[in-house]
């Protein structure tokens, strides 16, 4: 079995449920602990604008999964109570599912992704992850404005988004692209991103940081009215 990665995406744009919504980045814990076949997860929000902020929008949040393999990843986030809570709550919700090609690093002392899928042409995702130093916190989240203009601006990009644990130190980005050549390229290009990755090298401003790459399976619901994959060739 091929183990399968999920993030599903929640949007509250009413008052009641964001304040819900936040509740549960504590409330959901023992639930979550609950759910039959699950291994690594965690509970996130995400910023303002694109979501390369350290400023919460409080309107979306994320959760993150691991699971055996791709179908009990669908089953069990279809009939399980908790993500039922959080779907019936939100005026949208979009899950995607993906298959580990990659990973290097940690994500709060553990390697969270098995990457035992080989890596295909095609649509790929992407995720980084990491705990800034607080004492470079602000010298960090000063670069990001400009990285997310430049990703904003790139016609290759399907979707990006910026969520996290803890606002300002503990940041993840999830970005998806048609192919690796895209990002490559993206991620070549001289400006505020190649900038920021030298500093952070040059620096060592982050205490942890995780690399992942995924192979993308499927997804499910709808973000933005339409599905985000709507138009890749998935293999």
């Amino acid at each position: 079995m091929n183990q399968t990665t999920t993030i599903s995406f929640f949007r509250f744009p009413r008052w009641r449920d964001r304040a819900w919504a936040l509740t549960m980045m504590g409330g959901a814990r023992a639930a979550m602990s609950r759910v039959p076949d699950l291994g690594f997860w965690k509970l996130c929000g995400s910023g303002t604008g694109e979501g390369f902020t350290p400023v919460p929008n409080t309107a979306v949040y994320a959760i993150l999964c691991t699971w055996p393999d791709e179908a009990t990843a669908r089953k069990r986030i279809e009939n399980t109570r908790i993500f039922q809570r959080y779907r019936a709550r939100a005026a949208e919700h979009w899950t995607i599912y993906l298959s580990p090609t990659s990973a290097r690093g940690a994500w709060s002392g553990k390697t969270p992704f098995s990457a035992v899928s080989e890596p295909k042409s095609g649509p790929l995702a992407a995720l980084t992850r990491a705990t800034v130093k607080p004492r470079v916190a602000a010298k960090f989240w000063n670069r990001v404005p400009d990285i997310s203009t430049m990703i904003g601006s790139d016609p290759n990009v399907v979707f990006k988004i910026g969520i996290g644990e803890v606002p300002m130190l503990h940041q993840v980005t999830f970005s998806i692209w048609p192919g690796a050549q895209e990002m490559a390229q993206f991620a070549r290009q001289n400006g505020p991103h190649a900038e920021a990755i030298k500093a952070v090298r040059d620096g060592a401003w982050f205490r942890e940081e995780l690399y992942a790459r995924f192979t993308i399976l499927g997804d499910s619901g709808t973000w933005g009215g339409t599905s985000p994959l709507e138009g890749l060739r998935l293999q």
